[in-house]
């Protein structure tokens, strides 16, 4: 039998597999509450930088424009978020939450702290606290070789699929 590397723990797997097992999870958590993951992940975000631009959010969450448009159209619906007009460029829309969505973020955080302590239930506070620290590791290593990538102009473009075309109709 070969010797594996002390790093191949199957982490990538893990970390796949728990985040996905995690999301789905949370969903069901939040059905009862009448929202989505996508919907509270964007209004979560949207509180921290209230007033941000719609399209500065689609970049910062690193999701289409339609996309973001389509759920800001939900969350406004709802009540929870108000599109505003920039002062200086009207063309922009800047994204705020409202003082319903205050008040539901801070019940959906209540749940998600519930949700947080039964998935963690069972494991030493130290040994969440080397998995965090670990993981954060990961990630600015991550990003650091995201930088490397861009700086040396090797960074890719995402794939798009071509634009069907559309069939002409014979006269």
């Amino acid at each position: 039998m070969v010797d594996q590397p002390a790093w191949d723990l199957r982490l990538g797997y893990l970390i796949h597999d728990v985040s996905r097992l995690r999301r789905m999870m949370f969903d069901r958590a939040l059905a009862p509450l009448g929202i989505t993951r996508s919907q509270w992940w964007v209004l979560a975000f949207i509180s921290r930088k209230d007033g941000l631009p719609q399209v500065q959010l689609a970049n910062e969450l690193d999701v289409g424009k339609v996309a973001v448009g389509a759920l800001i159209d939900r969350l406004e619906s709802s009540g929870f978020v108000v599109r505003h007009p920039d002062p200086v460029d009207r063309r922009v829309k800047r994204v705020f939450v409202t003082k319903q969505a205050k008040g539901f973020l801070e019940r959906i955080r209540k749940e998600t702290d519930k949700f947080n302590a039964s998935i963690a239930k069972g494991i030493d506070r130290k040994e969440l606290e080397a998995a965090s620290h670990a993981l954060l590791a990961m990630k600015h290593n991550l990003l650091a070789l995201s930088d490397v990538n861009a700086s040396n102009g090797t960074k890719e473009e995402p794939v798009t699929k071509p634009k069907p075309r559309r069939r002409r109709r014979a006269a």
